[in-house]
């Protein structure tokens, strides 16, 4: 089928564009981007000047299959994620059991394909079990389809064993993920020290903790050569690190996720668990300092770190609450407070959202040209709304933004041409 999508506000992050024009698509890729004429036979939607962008390509999306299926199942994360303009997630390994092996890879692409309305990409653990002490086949994990090699937060602390398993990598040209933080600072942590977690009597650790594993990430990755991505970044200490390893041409990008972009360590005030997440919510100053990151590209990717976590996990005190939120859905309304606040434009954001992190992983996605696969979505950046968690696709509803006032709304999704959401469907 031949798709026009007329009348659309185009969003092209690889341009850094925003104009007015329509949109083709055929065989479910992208064949004329601007005026163009549609043949015999085309559907025409009019988006009536709201705006069309490349599909979102999310990193870090946990999906609780196998092992903890009443959190989080690969229809509801494709339906969450479909109904948030994501059209590609890329799922990590931090299941029970992990995802170590092929065998395990292969039912989780089986599930994934069967179950989800979108794209679905698979990172691998980087040691067995995620326990940091023998590495995985990354050549076989590689072949059976995994896209990058991650153990999530649980960090590989002998240098040895992180050595050389970069240096495997960097042989294979894979990519290689991990969670800059030193675990023996963060152990047992809920809060980010300082005068306001002391009031509240949380355990806490300092920012210097992230800076410290992300220079020891670093200096690993200067001695091997390896490519390298650093989930999330959130303090500004640990800017001038990174700023050093790219100006030093090293393979090195970073990410942050969409909570330390939008909230601080202030939310927590109440002792709300839906606020905890990892690495916990840092300063004002902080997450000013992580915007303009994302707008000077030091820091590339903006990611949900969608973290389902069931009502029994999350209703304890505060530091025996499980860390983690759900985001999918509201990954683009909470980022388009960025938007709305004057600190990024839309080209801009979408390229920390869609282009970045499809090149990263070295997807075809993120981009509107010829050409490229017809993975879009339509919204509309202006429409208020107030959220209710309940309301949400995810199993999980720990979201904290629950009752939040949010502006942005997805109409609609497509992947590879075809509608796979549509607003109030």
């Amino acid at each position: 089928m031949t798709t026009l999508l007329k009348n659309a506000r185009l969003i092209d992050p690889e341009a850094g564009t925003e104009r007015t024009g329509d949109l083709l698509i055929r065989d479910g890729a992208i064949a004329a981007v601007g005026g163009t004429e549609a043949p015999g036979g085309t559907q025409v939607i009019d988006c009536a000047g709201k705006c069309l962008a490349p599909g979102i390509v999310d990193i870090g999306v946990k999906v609780c299959e196998p092992g903890e299926r009443h959190k989080e199942s690969f229809r509801t994360a494709g339906l969450a994620a479909a109904a948030g303009g994501i059209t590609t997630m890329v799922t990590r390994p931090d299941t029970l059991p992990a995802i170590d092996s092929p065998e395990t890879l292969e039912f989780v692409l089986r599930r994934g394909d069967a179950a989800t309305p979108v794209r679905f990409k698979p990172m691998a653990a980087l040691t067995k079990g995620r326990a940091g002490r023998e590495m995985v086949e990354i050549g076989f994990l590689m072949d059976a389809g995994a896209v990058a090699f991650t153990d999530c937060d649980h960090v590989v602390t002998d240098p040895k064993v992180f050595s050389r398993a970069l240096t495997y990598a960097r042989s294979l040209g894979a990519l290689v993920i991990a969670h800059p933080q030193d675990p023996g600072l963060t152990a047992g942590a809920a809060a980010t020290s300082g005068k306001f977690a002391s009031l509240r009597g949380l355990p806490a650790v300092s920012p210097m903790a992230e800076r410290m594993g992300l220079e020891r990430d670093l200096a690993l990755v200067e001695m091997t050569g390896a490519r390298y991505h650093a989930d999330q970044i959130s303090t500004a200490r640990a800017l001038p690190a990174l700023e050093r390893a790219k100006a030093a041409g090293l393979d090195v990008t970073a990410g942050v996720s969409i909570h330390h972009l939008t909230l601080n360590e202030f939310d927590v005030g109440d002792y709300r668990t839906f606020f905890k997440v990892k690495p916990p919510l840092r300063s004002e100053d902080d997450r000013l300092a992580m915007v303009e990151a994302v707008a000077g590209g030091t820091i590339d990717v903006i990611s949900s770190m969608h973290t389902p976590q069931d009502e029994e996990s999350k209703r304890l005190p505060f530091e025996e609450a499980a860390s983690g939120a759900v985001a999918l859905e509201t990954l683009l309304p909470a980022a388009l407070r960025l938007y709305h606040a004057g600190a990024l434009d839309l080209p801009r954001l979408f390229r920390a959202l869609s282009l970045n992190p499809a090149r990263r992983l070295g997807l075809d996605g993120g981009r509107l040209a010829a050409g490229a696969p017809a993975d879009l979505v339509l919204f509309d950046p202006d429409a208020p709304f107030v959220l209710d968690r309940f309301k949400l696709r995810s199993k999980s509803k720990n979201t904290p933004f629950d009752g939040a006032r949010l502006q942005g709304r997805v109409l609609r999704s497509f992947v590879g041409g075809a509608e796979i959401y549509r607003h109030g469907d």
